[in-house]
């Protein structure tokens, strides 16, 4: 069964944002398109009347205002609609649950504190097993259309699979350079006996992080052979070497490890990162 991406409209600047963004994506990769609204984004002080006409008709012009905007110019874009009547984050939850990603919208906050996601979208990313994109307002910082996709890649494959495979999917259906980015630093001191004879043996601290890139790269380059590739290792705070490099990006993709808490799911803090302060969009993939 094909799945769908996933929009979820609030009728604000935002989501008309991730909307444009989503059937432009759906248009890319052949896949439908799925616009959900939960009507109560925020809580309510009265209570709500089942049947509410006029609250209905609100919600319904929502999602055809959001319907009539992806199609513009995509009359063959398979498109669906559908109010739904849980609160925000379980509706949002079990839309993605079904679909290829879910695509939210975030708004700037200011040239310093970066970009406001909300809690919903938090809470949402934090507790999906699929993909989200955030996508923000243009603005005079927005993504450039023709730019890489980039991608962040921690660990072994088994850390960043998930991630690698959604940006090299990304960058094929756009005809870009995918640029993989994995940032190092020392180990602590305790650790330094084992490091040390590991880097001996690659010749070297930047070569051995090389290495471990390039293995981890090698089957996805031959799955995608028609994807340039562009690999880059540097030193440095992993948050803010995925930034610098994601300056001039169409779309930066991270993994986010799915982690649980007594207190709820975990973003991550190269995540959080990206979310807050990345000026294209971001999407979060979740692994094991």
């Amino acid at each position: 069964m094909t799945r769908a991406i996933a929009v979820g409209v609030d009728g604000s600047p935002a989501s008309t944002a991730a909307v444009d963004w989503a059937a432009r994506e759906a248009a890319l990769r052949g896949l439908p398109l799925r616009i959900v609204h939960a009507p109560w984004w925020e809580p309510r002080d009265f209570p709500v009347v089942e049947g509410d006409d006029a609250l209905d008709r609100a919600a319904e012009a929502v999602v055809s205002g959001a319907r009539e905007r992806a199609v513009d110019g995509r009359p063959e874009l398979a498109v669906t609609t559908e109010v739904l009547t849980e609160a925000p984050v379980p509706a949002l939850l079990g839309a993605a649950r079904g679909a290829e990603m879910l695509v939210l919208g975030s708004r700037a906050q200011g040239p310093v504190l970066g970009f406001l996601l909300g809690s919903h979208g938090q809470q949402v990313i934090a507790h999906t097993p699929r993909p989200v994109v955030s996508v923000r307002v243009p603005s005079g910082t927005a993504a450039v259309p023709g730019g890489e996709v980039v991608v962040g890649q921690q660990g072994g494959a088994e850390d960043s699979d998930p991630a690698l495979g959604f940006a090299f999917e990304a960058a094929a259906a756009r005809g870009a350079t995918l640029r993989v980015v994995r940032a190092w630093s020392l180990p602590p001191f305790y650790a330094y006996p084992e490091f040390l004879r590991r880097t001996d043996e690659a010749g070297g601290l930047e070569p051995m992080e090389r290495t471990a890139l390039a293995e981890v790269l090698a089957p996805w380059r031959k799955r995608f052979p028609e994807v340039p590739v562009v690999e880059h290792v540097e030193i440095g705070s992993a948050g803010q070497v995925l930034l610098a490099a994601a300056g001039g990006a169409a779309l930066l993709v991270v993994g986010r490890r799915a982690r649980y808490t007594p207190t709820g799911g975990l973003i991550g803090s190269v995540a959080h990162a990206a979310l807050h302060h990345a000026h294209c969009p971001v999407a979060v993939v979740p692994h094991a």
